[in-house]
Parts: C-alpha cells; sequence; structure tokens
C-alpha cells in the first residue's frame, strides 16, 4: 500500500495534463448543458432500445420492430406512451412512501452519475469557453462508485417495500451482486488512478494521449467489463430477474411509470458504465492515434471530440447487445462464486502488480533505486512474482470450479419408491425390483387375515 501511496503522490505532482477550466462557464450555461445532458441521455435511450430488438432480430433471423415508424423508429416511443397510459396499482401490503421513492431514487442516480463524463474537450458555446463536461472534481471517478451505491437503496427498497416475497428475494439477490460487483470494479480503476495520478476525469483523459489506458491496464480492462454487465444487471447476468425464479425481481409488483423509471435506469445504467470505459480505458474523446495526428490534431478535440466520444461508447452498448443475444443466464452461486473468489482476489494481486511497476519507472531516488532505496530490477521481479501468482491462483480456482460442478453418473439400477415417491428412471437406468408399499399393504393384510383364519379352522 506505501507503495501505491507513493506512486499516488508522485503522479498528482505532474502538472502536464491540467483538469478542466470551468472558469468561464456561468450558472445559466451549466444549467443549459445539465438540460442538453438529460435529453441525450433520454434520446439515446430511445434509440438503444430500439437497436437492441434490431440487432437481436437480425441475430434470430427475425425482423425486430419494422412497424410504427420508418425501420420501426417510432416503437420505442409508442411502449413508453403505453406504459405511461397503462393503470398505476400499488399493492395493498405495500409501504406506499418507500414504495414511490424507489423508483425515483434508481432512476435519479442514473442520470447523476454522467455529470462527470468529459463528452469533449473545451468548445465555444453561447459566447464562453467551456468544456463539454457538466463538472469535475479530484475524486470524480469514486463520485461515479458512490452514486452507484445510492442507487442500490432503490432496488433493496423495491423490493422489500412491495410486501411481497419474490420482490424481496429479488431485492436482496440484487443487491447482493451489485455490491459484490462494485468492489471489483473499483480495485479494476485503482490501476488506472496510478497510471494517470489522478481521479479526475477529465485529467485521466488527457494523461491517454500517447496510449490508451487498455493497453497497459489490459487486465483491469477485462475486469471492469465483467464487472459492468454485472453491475447493470444484464445478461447473462440479469439474475435478479430469473423469470423461473424469482418472476420479475424486485420489481415484480411495479407498473405504469413507476416500472419504466427502473426500465430508464437500467439502460441509463448501461451508458454510464459504457462512458466510464470509454473515458478510463479508451482515450475518452481523443481521436484514434492515426486520426489524432492529421493536421496537427485539428480533429482531434472541440465538437470532432463528440463523435468519438459517442463512437467508443456506442461499441460498448453494441457489446451488451451482443451478450444478451449470444450466451444463457448464469446460476447465481457460479456468479457470485466469480465475483468473490476470483475477481477480487486476482484484481488485488494485479494493483499490488501496477504499483510496483509504476514505481520502478518513476525512479523516485535517482536512476538506480525506486520506491524505499529498492532497485528497479527488484521491484520488476516482485511484480513478476505478483503475475505470476496471479496466474495461477486462476488456474487452481478454474480447476478447483471444474471438479466441484463434475455431475456424478447416475447409478445403473433406481429404486422408484426410495424416496417415499414413485420417480421415473433416467435413459439407461434400470428399475429395481422393490416390494411397493402400495402392494406390500394388502399382501400383508391377506397374511394377518390368514393367521386369524387358522384358530377358527
Amino acid at each position: 500500500m506505501a507503495v501505491a501511496a507513493s506512486s499516488m503522490h508522485a503522479l498528482a505532482m505532474n502538472t502536464d495534463h491540467p483538469a478542466a477550466d470551468f472558469s468561464d462557464t456561468p450558472w445559466w450555461l451549466s444549467l443549459i448543458k445539465a438540460v442538453l445532458l438529460f435529453v441525450i441521455l433520454l434520446l439515446n435511450t430511445l434509440l438503444v432500445i430500439w437497436f437492441e430488438r434490431r440487432v437481436i432480430g437480425r441475430m434470430q433471423q427475425r425482423p425486430g420492430p419494422n412497424r410504427a415508424g420508418p425501420f420501426g423508429l417510432l416503437q420505442t416511443l409508442a411502449d413508453g406512451v403505453k406504459l405511461a397510459l397503462k393503470e398505476d396499482v400499488t399493492p395493498k401490503n405495500a409501504d406506499k412512501l418507500m414504495f414511490i421513492a424507489a423508483p425515483i431514487i434508481a432512476g435519479a442516480m442514473a442520470f447523476v452519475a454522467f455529470a462527470i463524463i468529459p463528452l469533449s474537450g473545451s468548445v465555444w458555446m453561447f459566447g464562453h469557453h467551456t468544456p463539454l463536461q457538466l463538472t469535475d472534481t479530484p475524486v470524480a471517478v469514486l463520485l461515479v462508485l458512490a452514486v452507484a451505491g445510492v442507487g442500490v437503496y432503490g432496488i433493496v427498497l423495491a423490493g422489500w417495500s412491495s410486501g411481497s416475497t419474490y420482490p424481496l428475494l429479488g431485492g436482496l439477490r440484487s443487491s447482493a451482486q451489485v455490491i459484490s460487483y462494485e468492489i471489483a470494479m473499483g480495485l479494476a480503476l485503482v490501476a488506472v488512478f496510478l497510471y494517470a495520478g489522478s481521479m479526475s476525469t477529465s485529467q485521466i483523459v488527457l494523461a491517454q494521449k500517447g496510449i490508451w489506458y487498455c493497453i497497459p491496464a489490459f487486465f483491469s480492462f477485462i475486469v471492469y467489463i465483467i464487472t459492468m454487465v454485472g453491475e447493470t444487471n444484464r445478461l447473462p447476468f440479469d439474475l435478479a430477474e430469473g423469470e423461473g425464479e424469482l418472476t420479475g425481481g424486485f420489481h415484480t409488483e411495479y407498473s405504469s411509470l413507476k416500472f419504466a423509471m427502473f426500465f430508464l435506469g437500467e439502460y441509463v445504467n448501461m451508458f454510464t458504465v459504457s462512458a466510464l470505459a470509454t473515458t478510463l480505458f479508451l482515450g475518452g474523446w481523443q481521436a484514434p492515434p492515426g486520426i489524432a495526428a492529421i493536421g496537427g490534431g485539428m480533429f482531434n478535440g472541440g465538437w470532432w471530440g463528440l463523435l468519438w466520444f459517442f463512437i467508443k461508447l456506442w461499441l460498448f452498448m453494441f457489446f451488451f447487445v451482443w451478450l444478451r443475444g449470444s450466451l444463457p443466464r448464469v446460476r447465481y452461486d457460479q456468479f457470485m462464486r466469480l465475483g468473490w473468489k476470483v475477481l477480487i482476489p486476482t484484481t488485488l494481486v494485479w494493483v499490488v502488480a501496477v504499483a510496483f511497476i509504476r514505481a520502478a519507472q518513476l525512479g523516485f531516488l535517482g536512476d538506480s533505486k525506486a520506491w524505499g532505496g529498492i532497485p528497479r530490477a527488484t521491484l520488476i521481479v516482485i511484480a513478476v512474482i505478483a503475475v505470476i501468482v496471479l496466474a495461477i491462483a486462476w488456474v487452481w480456482d478454474t480447476k478447483q470450479a471444474r471438479k466441484d460442478n463434475e455431475v456424478t453418473a447416475p447409478p445403473d439400477e433406481v429404486n422408484p419408491f426410495a424416496g417415499g415417491h414413485p420417480v421415473p428412471p433416467l435413459p439407461g437406468q434400470r428399475l429395481v425390483e422393490p416390494v411397493p408399499a402400495i402392494a406390500a399393504a394388502p399382501a400383508a393384510r391377506s397374511s394377518v387375515d390368514n393367521h386369524s383364519e387358522e384358530p377358527r379352522g
């Protein structure tokens, strides 16, 4: 931990990547940007629902929505109007205050988290130079994690306040899932903080001018991709809404606009985690390296940044849709095991390795020594050993998981009445010839009758 702290301190002293400058941004311009951000997220949500239906339709060899409007583009709008006009039912046993507050919390928190995402660099807007970002703080990324944690309250309250068993189970399952994967997600982001020397999103984007962090922090990128799918309750990790187990999960009892708020919050959350991945690992609004070098960077920044940002963002949205159309839902215990026993421990080892690597790269105490007087070569060896331990632990855990999931072969012979209830045999099994209880009872009765009749004879 001392290595990580020293690395962060040394990188924080780097002033080559200043934070976004909001000094020329009056309050009314911030208000306009907030409204535009809200509208952009709403329009993108309408578009991504249509996009998801069309893409999965093509994957399943069917057309998808193609009746309402050109190419079916108005289908999502029609569904939204239908939800608004449906009857709003509140269960008799529900806690009405919490029942109403839960969807508001879940929906509002999804929008708040997007406020620190830089859509581009500074642009000229209404007579002022302002960043295309609503706000930024020195710990902006932690703000996203904090807001996501508050959003869990909406899920828990929705399940508890419904006054029904299945929503309560769905709320508990979903909250456990989100909290578990937030831990791994937060650990995955530590490597980015070590490389950038800041938690400010604008500074992290500018720090990736040379190389995007998806390359040096590749393992963190992979872990983040897995955790962002688990965080948003999307297939194959939509376990809180397992229809065969929990009917509809925590929002089973919701209808009309309250259900629409949960639906909207889920899709806005998809955009939030995708935008965060774009910002932290794919250079944010910066153009790809080849294009960024054209014309002295004329296509890199300004209003051009919006184009590159949304291209990267929609690549992640396609990834979400592709997963939903390709993979089946996993088992809940397997999913939780992946988070607690694989992702969290291995990410901890990875963070330690990155801390030693960054300490060796920075060379705090001169050319030959790095951190605490330890030679750079020693730090690199320690980092390599940590990565090897990571690989061995991963392989061992995978083998252990396969061993635990091995299915023993069914016996060749089976007694259908062994458990007290008739059970049909599996293919390839032979029935034992037991004395069924139903057949044994008349035989025993007749035997008693015969013995009782002998004295009378």
